[in-house]
């Protein structure tokens, strides 16, 4: 798959519009009212609605979607493709398509490679204006109920979109009940797909089979529907047991990553097998992984008075039980945050799906807006615990011990910048 080396010429219109959205941004960073970053892609597209398509025509795309995982995805991937040409990619992980329209704006013009993770949601959209060569599918799981419905809205949708883009070559996690029906309905064959055991130990929300909803039969990792025939496809690319890639020629290889976790290296097989499809052999790009320490402040590991303070994203259940297995495998104290402000959903309820009883006997401390609620559910969950106001504070409380630091999305941010200023 290679890339146009010519881009059409941008239309007077086009032109205008960008203009505007750059000045909306430069602007908005002047009144100090935010960074700007996806102001300009707001403002262009409400001038130029086809103006998405028209930038990206000319690119090698790579659309990354999923509920968990895509900026760790994207950036692997980024990074990979980079090593063949130049590559542009949303790496402050704004991926509605006002994200994507100011990413592909700030190379207006090129014609190389872009690597773009897209909210699920607006995946459907995505596929249909932009017309990617690729479309990488990590998983499902229940978030922001407020916003998005239930989880198995998703399924429906994803399908319509493939259907409607039978050009675009899929990479999907054969793990996932959820996106092997949808891309079995928007498939029906396996040309066109490649098939990544990349797990899903979050299996909450698909209970009973998403297409049908008879009972599952589960033998081990291997599921299947007696009464509809959806079943685990078999996959070409394999997250091994002991966190290794099996490539499609059963030649196992030590991924090597510096990010912790086994959804780090679940996302780095399905990065690896995006980016073997794209022309980077599978041993430069394991290579290439390494030298990642922390996506965007996920994983971030800072000194702060002396004591190694480490930096997690939890924003769903899902996310919340990858999280929980390195809390629970690391020592020293933990510092959970909570809000729910509209980038979190305002819903916080899923906390009672969190199995958080799995941090009883450690120190915890809690912030947040909603510190409360997580407060209510630690002592359920027979967790002791103290309530501080702040991310300073909560370092304090855990006084003479590590801390990993573990938190929701606005949360989270909140709490990387403190790390980075007590830090500096």
């Amino acid at each position: 798959m290679t890339a146009r080396t010519r881009a059409r010429p941008v239309s007077p219109y086009d032109g205008a519009a960008m203009l505007a959205g750059r000045a909306a941004g430069s602007l908005s960073r002047l009144l100090r009212r935010g960074a700007g970053g996806t102001l300009p892609g707001r403002v262009a597209l409400a001038l130029r609605p086809q103006l998405i398509g028209t930038l990206s025509a000319d690119r090698r795309l790579v659309l990354v979607s999923g509920t968990n995982g895509k900026s760790t995805t994207t950036r692997l991937l980024t990074v990979a493709l980079s090593l063949v040409g130049p590559v542009v990619s949303n790496a402050d992980g704004a991926n509605l398509l006002s994200g994507l329209a100011a990413a592909l704006m700030a190379d207006a013009g090129g014609t190389g490679t872009a690597v773009l993770e897209v909210d699920e949601l607006v995946l459907p959209a995505a596929l249909r204006t932009m017309r990617p060569a690729v479309v990488v599918l990590l998983n499902l799981s229940r978030d922001q109920l407020d916003r998005v419905e239930e989880v198995h809205s998703h399924v429906g949708r994803w399908a319509r979109a493939l259907r409607e883009s039978p050009d675009v070559h899929v990479v999907a996690n054969a793990d996932d009940p959820l996106v092997v029906a949808a891309v079995w309905e928007g498939r029906r064959s396996e040309v066109g797909v490649t098939w990544v055991a990349a797990g899903a130990p979050w299996r909450a929300d698909a209970v009973l089979c998403p297409r049908c909803g008879d009972a599952w039969s589960l033998q081990g990792d291997a599921w299947a529907c007696a009464d509809c025939g959806l079943t685990r496809p078999d996959p070409s690319w394999q997250l091994g047991s002991g966190g290794e890639l099996i490539d499609p020629t059963g030649a196992s290889r030590p991924l090597g990553l510096a990010l912790p976790g086994r959804a780090s290296a679940a996302n780095a097989v399905m990065a690896a097998a995006a980016a073997d499809l794209l022309g980077v052999p599978v041993v430069e790009a394991i290579r290439s992984f390494s030298g990642i320490r922390d996506v965007d402040g996920r994983y971030l590991r800072v000194d702060v008075d002396g004591r190694d303070v480490r930096l997690l994203l939890a924003k769903n259940p899902a996310g919340w039980l990858e999280v929980l297995a390195q809390l629970t495998s690391d020592t020293g104290g933990i510092l959970l945050g909570l809000n729910a402000r509209t980038a979190d959903g305002t819903d916080p309820s899923w906390l009672w799906d969190v199995p958080f009883e799995q941090l009883r006997g450690r120190r915890v401390a809690v912030f947040g807006d909603r510190s409360l609620d997580m407060s209510v559910r630690l002592h359920y969950a027979e967790v002791a615990h103290d309530v501080v106001p702040d991310v300073g504070s909560g370092l304090a409380a855990l006084a003479g011990m590590p801390v990993n630091v573990a938190a929701n999305y606005t949360a989270f941010v909140t709490a990387r910048a403190a790390l980075r200023a007590a830090a500096a």
